[in-house]
């Protein structure tokens, strides 16, 4: 039997939830195995560390990480773990998660973090499977299908408007 693309989604924060559903949702369209965990840098740094250190004995192949505010635990992740960590940063109310995103994309040399648009889960999720597209071609090809379906329906938008800008002849 072959092994089954799984990611690790791990939030610093049950509030980061309705961010992350946005990631779930394009996980579970490419049916990718995914587990979600809420583990502080800060507050559980060991669980965090733990974690990391065991993620890739349990099976997974990416880990997206969200985090706010000060927002370190994609890197102390990454720290722990020779698997991608995909930064996602979260819009806290202080900065509009503008540090949240200087804080993950800040990485010290050696350890990288890859890191999407601030609450940009969809695009974690769809870089993770990117990412996974080169030991599991099934994900590259409906990956293929997704950006076909995605240009469909701009050319189809497009269309609408020009039908619309006829009438208004």
């Amino acid at each position: 039997m072959s092994k089954k693309p799984k990611i690790a989604v791990i939030m610093g924060s049950d509030s980061d939830f309705p961010v992350i559903e946005g990631s779930l949702k394009i996980l579970k369209e490419f049916g990718v195995d995914y587990t979600v965990n809420v583990c502080s840098a800060h507050r559980t740094p060991d669980k965090a560390a733990e974690l990391a250190k065991n993620a890739e004995a349990n099976g997974y192949d990416v880990i997206i990480a969200a985090a706010g505010k000060a927002a370190h635990l994609p890197g102390v992740l990454a720290a722990f773990t020779v698997l991608p960590v995909i930064g996602l940063p979260i819009k806290s109310s202080t900065m509009d998660g503008l540090d949240s995103l200087l804080s993950i994309v800040q990485m010290p040399s050696g350890i990288p973090v890859a890191t999407v648009a601030i609450n940009g889960s969809e695009n974690a999720a769809l870089l993770a499977i990117q990412i996974l597209g080169g030991e599991y071609p099934h994900l590259r090809t409906k990956f293929h299908e997704y950006k076909e379906k995605m240009a469909d329906q701009v050319i189809k938008k497009d269309q609408q408007l020009q039908d619309k800008l006829r009438g208004m002849e």
